[in-house]
C-alpha cells in the first residue's frame, strides 16, 4: 500500500489499554501453550496497530511540523504512549513468569526473554509523568530546529538547505555559511540550554526513582544493551584514542595539504575535502532515486525486490522544504510491513548516502518483515547500523552512476570520513557519560567538557572565534541524538568498525563481502550483536585487533589511492 493511502486513526488509548490487559489475563489463565501462544498473537496485533498509527503520525508531523493536525496528534501520543507502556510492561512481566516459558523459548528462542527482562528494568508507573515530559521536550527541540529560516546571500534556508554552502570551494562563502548557521543556533541557544538541562534532570529523576545511582545504567537498559556494558565501551574508547585518532589526524593533514591549508583547521575549512570542491551527485533527486533503483537491481535479486516495493509504494520523503523536520531516518510501519525513509536531500554526497545508508536499514526491515514475534525482527541499534553503513560501501562499484567524474574523489572522501567519524562519534558518547554522571553541571561547564574532549578526539580542529556558536564549544547541541536518544551514538562507531571490515573484504572479493553481509543481516533480531558478528565471520569491535586492523587497511588504501 502507498504511504499516502495508509489511513491514520487516532488510537483510542483506553481501548488499547483494555485490549492489552485482556490478553495479559488470557496469558495468565491459559490452560495450554496453544492458548498462551494465541494470546501472544493477539497482543502483537494490538500493539502493531497502535505502533503503526504512532509511526504514521510522527512521519506526517515530520513532513510538515507546522501541520496543526499532526502536531496535535504527536502531542496526544507523547502523553498516551507512557500510559500504555504501563500495560505493555504488565504483559512483559506476565510473559516472563508464564508456566509456558520453556515452550515459548523453544519456539521463539531465549533472546526474546533476555530482551524483555532488560525492558522490565526500564519502566515503572512512577516515571510515567517524567517520560511524558521527556517526550514533550524532545518534540520541542525538533520543532525548534525545524523552524530555522536562515537568511544567506539573498535567500532564506532551512538548516538542511544551507548544507551545500558549508563546503563551498570559495573560502569566504564557506566561512560565511558557517557563521550564518552559528548565528541561528546562537539565537536559540538559551532555549537549547534550557531544554537539555531539563532533559538531563528528568532522566536523572527517572533513574533515581527506578533505584539507579544515575541515568547511565538506565540509559543502557533503554538502549537494550544485551551483550556488552559500559566497561566494554570504555575499552573501545581507549582503542579509538590509540589507533584511530592518529590515523584520522594524518588524514586531515593530507586534506589540509590538498586544500592549501595547515592544521589545525577551523570547522569551515575542515568541511572542504578537495580544493576544487567536494564530490557532488549528478542529476536531480529523481535521478538519484532511479540510480539507486538500478544499483539495488544489479546488486542482488533480494535488493531488487526490495527497492521495487519501496518505490512502488512511495515509501520515501527525501526533499528539503520549509517546515520539514531535519535529519534523516528509516522507520517501520508494522501493520503494512513497510519501511519508510525520511531524509532531506540538499545536493551533497549525503543524498547518495541516504539511498544507501537509510535504505540499508530499510532492506534489513524488509528481509525480516515476516519474522514473529515482531520483537525479533530488528536487532539492537549498533547491529542495525551495520546494515546501513556496510550498504554504503557495497554501493562503491556503482559510484560512477551517482557521481560521474567525481566517483573516485567520492570513494576517497567516503573512506576517509568513515575513519575520521569514529573519533567524533566516540567523543559524543564520552560526553554523554560525563554529563549523566554529573547531572548538576551548568550549561557553561557542559560546553567546557565538549571543548576538552575535542582536544583529545579531534586535535586537528581549532575553535575559530569568528564562527559563532561553534567557537564556544556548542557543536554538540546540533547533534540530534544527544537530545533525542542518549547513548545511541556509540552504536555508529561500533557499526563503522564492522562496515570497514566488510569494505576490506570487498577489495579482494566482492561476492564474498555480499555473502558476509547477507549472513549478518538475515539473522534479523534473533541473535545479539556480538553473536551476529561471530556467526558471520567478522571480528568483534570490542577486540582491540579489530580497530587496529581496519585502520591499517584503510590508511594503506588511502595512501595508495589518494
Amino acid at each position: 500500500m502507498k504511504f499516502t493511502e495508509m489511513e491514520y486513526i487516532r488510537p483510542d488509548k483506553e481501548k488499547v489499554i483494555k485490549d492489552i490487559a485482556r490478553e495479559t489475563e488470557r496469558l495468565a489463565n491459559a490452560g495450554s501453550f496453544e492458548e498462551a501462544d494465541s494470546a501472544l498473537e493477539e497482543y502483537e496485533r494490538v500493539c502493531g496497530e497502535f505502533e503503526s498509527m504512532c509511526t504514521i503520525a510522527n512521519i506526517r508531523h515530520d513532513m510538515d511540523t507546522a501541520d496543526s493536525f499532526y502536531s496535535d496528534e504527536v502531542d496526544y501520543l507523547d502523553m498516551a504512549v507512557p500510559e500504555i507502556q504501563e500495560y505493555i510492561h504488565g504483559w512483559n512481566r506476565q510473559l516472563c513468569r508464564t508456566k509456558y516459558r520453556t515452550e515459548f523459548e523453544k519456539k521463539y528462542g531465549g533472546l526474546l526473554f533476555t530482551n524483555i527482562e532488560i525492558e522490565l528494568k526500564t519502566f515503572s508507573p512512577e516515571i510515567i509523568s517524567d517520560i511524558q515530559r521527556e517526550n514533550a521536550l524532545v518534540t520541542e527541540y525538533d520543532k525548534l530546529l525545524a523552524s530555522a529560516q536562515i537568511e544567506f546571500d539573498g535567500g532564506v534556508y532551512t538548516l538542511s538547505q544551507l548544507g551545500p554552502f558549508k563546503s563551498d570551494p570559495e573560502s569566504g562563502k564557506r566561512k560565511r555559511t558557517w557563521q550564518a548557521e552559528g548565528q541561528f543556533y546562537n539565537s536559540v541557544r538559551d532555549r537549547l540550554d534550557e531544554i537539555f538541562d531539563e532533559l538531563v534532570r528528568v532522566r536523572d529523576t527517572m533513574a533515581k526513582k527506578m533505584g539507579y545511582p544515575d541515568y547511565t545504567q538506565l540509559g543502557y537498559y533503554r538502549m537494550n544493551r544485551n551483550c556488552y556494558d559500559s566497561g566494554d565501551v570504555d575499552k573501545f574508547r581507549e582503542a579509538v584514542k590509540k589507533y584511530v585518532v592518529p590515523v584520522a589526524e594524518e588524514l586531515y593533514a593530507r586534506q589540509a595539504e590538498r586544500t592549501g591549508r595547515s592544521l589545525p583547521l577551523n570547522y569551515a575549512d575542515a568541511a572542504l575535502k578537495f580544493i576544487q570542491g567536494n564530490p557532488k551527485p549528478v542529476g536531480t533527486p529523481l535521478d538519484i532515486l532511479n540510480n539507486g533503483r538500478k544499483f539495488y537491481h544489479e546488486l542482488s535479486a533480494e535488493t531488487g525486490e526490495f527497492i521495487d516495493f519501496m518505490m512502488e509504494n512511495e515509501l520515501f520523503d527525501v526533499l528539503s522544504r520549509k517546515g520539514k523536520a531535519g535529519g534523516g531516518y528509516c522507520t517501520d510501519i508494522p501493520k503494512y510491513k513497510s519501511p519508510f525513509i525520511f531524509a532531506n536531500f540538499n545536493g551533497t554526497s549525503g543524498d547518495v548516502e541516504v539511498i544507501t545508508h537509510e535504505a540499508g536499514h530499510a532492506f534489513a526491515a524488509f528481509l525480516a518483515r515476516n519474522v514473529f514475534p515482531p520483537e525479533l525482527r530488528s536487532p539492537t541499534m549498533e547491529a542495525c547500523e551495520v546494515h546501513s553503513m556496510s550498504m554504503e560501501f557495497l554501493a562503491w562499484p556503482w559510484a560512477e552512476s551517482f557521481f560521474g567524474s567525481d566517483a573516485d574523489r567520492f570513494r576517497l572522501a567516503h573512506l576517509a570520513d568513515a575513519v575520521t567519524f569514529i573519533p567524533y562519534g566516540t567523543m559524543v558518547d564520552e560526553f554523554q557519560h560525563i554529563i549523566y554522571k554529573n547531572p548538576g553541571m551548568t550549561p557553561e561547564r557542559r560546553c567546557d567538557v565538549w571543548k576538552e574532549l575535542t582536544g583529545i578526539y579531534m586535535p586537528w580542529l581549532t575553535l575559530d572565534r569568528e564562527i559563532p556558536f561553534y567557537c564556544d564549544g556548542r557543536a554538540w547541541q546540533r547533534q540530534i541524538h544527544i537530545y533525542q536518544v542518549p547513548f545511541y551514538y556509540i552504536d555508529y562507531c561500533l557499526a563503522q568498525t564492522m562496515a570497514l571490515q566488510i569494505w576490506a573484504v570487498m577489495q579482494e572479493d566482492r561476492e564474498k563481502a555480499w555473502r558476509i553481509y547477507m549472513a549478518y543481516t538475515s539473522q534479523a533480531g534473533r541473535n545479539t550483536f556480538t553473536d551476529a558478528v561471530k556467526n558471520s565471520g567478522l571480528v568483534s569491535p570490542f577486540e582491540e585487533s579489530a580497530l587496529a586492523r581496519v585502520c591499517g587497511t584503510a590508511e594503506k588504501w588511502l595512501s595508495e589511492n589518494g
